[in-house]
């Protein structure tokens, strides 16, 4: 991991993923989007909102797997010291922020056809509602200092006591009694989700994934330029 500690190296290598990260975006989301709208049947039970699915379902998944990214990067910053890694972590955030508060918008608009309510104080709904607000903390945290330093660490924190609430989320259909359904996908016993919507719906999760690789090394990338900037502005200051 440290091997790419170095800026200069990250950037060398970003520089190589970024075109394969930000065109299997493209061509993912455009094959998802279409095999999702045009291709895959109406469900028996949802109809034609069942399609809600194919982004409110990807979006979900990468609410969990960014925040699992912020608090392994904020691990690293607090244990091992690694230069990138809160810098990684702050860029996480508010991209994850913004995949939940879609989970969060795409469900609510799911769940009135077939709840007959746009909300519901569930386990599933409440648990990633706190997901929403632990993001925005992080974000708040990190720039609630004079000094960035502190802002980092203390965010780090947050992001790790947060953690906590990942396998909540996850195993709250199990757990608890409540309206939103069991998972029909990432299950031991294998998906119960027929092809013909199942792949539709992994290209789909395959996109938003590349989308957040482009976006995290883009976020990544203006953060060292910036703080090379006021490094360079501290220098001429102390002249």
């Amino acid at each position: 991991m440290h091997r790419f500690a170095n800026p200069n190296r990250f950037l060398r290598l970003s520089r190589a993923v970024l075109p394969w990260s930000a065109g299997s975006t493209c061509v993912l989301m455009i094959a998802g989007l279409y095999l999702a709208f045009f291709v895959a049947p109406p469900d028996y039970q949802q109809g034609e909102s069942v399609r809600l699915m194919y982004i409110h379902v990807p979006a979900a998944w990468m609410a969990l797997f960014v925040y699992a990214v912020m608090a392994a990067a904020s691990a690293a910053a607090l244990i091992w010291k690694h230069p990138l890694a809160d810098i990684v972590a702050k860029a996480a955030a508010p991209i994850g922020a913004c995949f939940t508060f879609l989970a969060l918008v795409t469900g609510s608009l799911w769940g009135k056809p077939m709840w007959g309510t746009y909300w519901v104080w569930d386990a599933r709904l409440t648990s990633v509602l706190i997901l929403f607000f632990l993001y925005l903390g992080h974000i708040a945290l990190t720039h609630a200092f004079d000094d960035p330093l502190r802002g980092a660490r203390s965010a780090a924190v947050l992001a790790l006591v947060g953690v906590v609430n990942l396998p909540i989320i996850k195993f709250s259909v199990d757990w608890w009694n409540t309206l939103h359904q069991p998972s029909s996908v990432l299950r031991l016993e294998g998906p119960t989700i027929h092809g013909s919507m199942l792949i539709p719906l992994i290209l789909m999760a395959l996109a938003f994934t590349a989308y957040f690789i482009s976006v995290l090394i883009l976020r990544v990338r203006r953060e060292l330029l910036d703080r090379r900037i006021r490094v360079m502005m501290a220098n001429r200051a102390g002249r």
